[in-house]
């Protein structure tokens, strides 16, 4: 898989894929992250990529030119089964969507910043739009990288056990069944005997209970998807 991530603060992308499961799964060659900024593209002598908005109005918008001009060079280099637009006002981004994304092999995630993007940009080019929650952030980078990190995380080979991620929370629209390790007895907290005894099939059942009674006591709207 080959996600590009087209930003104007870069270095807000730097940390994220270059730690832990994603830093892992591109030393493995299973996917590739690729952050451009949109500053190059822009034909402004000063490298200006947002203008005021017409008929007037608070915030900044960002020009269409460097964001077709980025977006047409990658076209021509390979095709894009998504072009992404990360945005307060996409669809809310779930574990669902998440799997879906994980099958293709390129994707163009868009951080808008400003005000926005020139809405032509969303008409010409954009494929899909997404949100991470129904609150606003500075830009869409960290937004971005919540949707990297849950699409990559998902591919054959990047995680150590791979029915680990068959196993989170929404997979199956339920959170996941509480979890223990060693030691057995803590201060007197100890773990449930069922996890202890051995039997499998009573352990599933245990583990299904719990999950379906979190479920209903923290996202009840779960169970009626």
């Amino acid at each position: 898989m080959r996600i590009d991530i087209l930003t104007v603060v870069p270095e807000l992308l730097e940390g994220p894929f270059s730690h832990s499961i994603l830093q892992r799964a591109k030393d493995k060659g299973l996917a590739e992250v690729h952050i451009h900024n949109i500053r190059d593209y822009s034909t402004d002598k000063h490298r200006n990529v947002d203008d005021y908005q017409y008929g007037g109005g608070a915030g900044m918008v960002m020009s269409i030119q460097p964001i077709a001009a980025c977006i047409e060079e990658l076209q021509s280099q390979r095709e894009y089964d998504e072009i992404i637009y990360m945005t307060p006002d996409g669809e809310l981004f779930e574990q669902s969507a998440a799997n879906q994304l994980s099958r293709v092999k390129n994707i163009i995630l868009l951080c808008g910043h400003y005000k926005g993007v020139d809405e032509r940009i969303r008409e010409l080019f954009i494929t899909k739009e997404i949100s991470i929650g129904s609150y606003v952030l500075s830009g869409g980078e960290l937004a971005a990288a919540v949707v990297a990190d849950s699409i990559i995380r998902l591919l054959p080979g990047v995680l150590n056990d791979e029915t680990s991620a068959l196993t989170d929370s929404f997979q199956d629209n339920l959170l996941s069944p509480p979890i223990y390790t060693r030691p057995a007895d803590y201060k007197g907290h100890k773990v449930p005997e069922v996890l202890l005894s051995g039997n499998f099939k009573k352990i599933e059942e245990y583990r299904e209970q719990e999950a379906y009674r979190r479920t209903k006591e923290r996202r009840p709207d779960l169970l009626d998807s």
